[in-house]
């Protein structure tokens, strides 16, 4: 949950919308708008170099969310924020 605790805050830092990652290991995030969840995929791929779960795997009403794990080393972790915060798509 500690890994939860620096992604959660993490992307809020970067101004992500994010819920969850309280009593579960997930964090949910709003993707960036303009964007459909599989375009956010592509983006954190080729931009950070981090893989997660579209929203819209979990039906309709996922579209529009992307979500992370918070499953890996606390080292990885603040890796991967760290790159997510530098992503030209999130700070336009």
């Amino acid at each position: 949950m500690r890994n939860a605790k620096a992604i959660y805050m993490g992307l809020q830092e970067a101004g992500c919308q994010v819920y969850g990652g309280v009593n579960a290991p997930y964090i949910w995030l709003k993707v960036p708008e303009g964007m459909t969840s599989w375009e956010f995929f592509d983006c954190l791929l080729e931009e950070a170099g981090v893989v997660g779960t579209p929203g819209s795997g979990f039906g309709p009403s996922g579209e529009g969310y992307f979500r992370l794990t918070a499953f890996g080393t606390y080292e990885n972790t603040l890796e991967a924020i760290d790159r997510i915060k530098k992503m030209p798509s999130l700070n336009k």
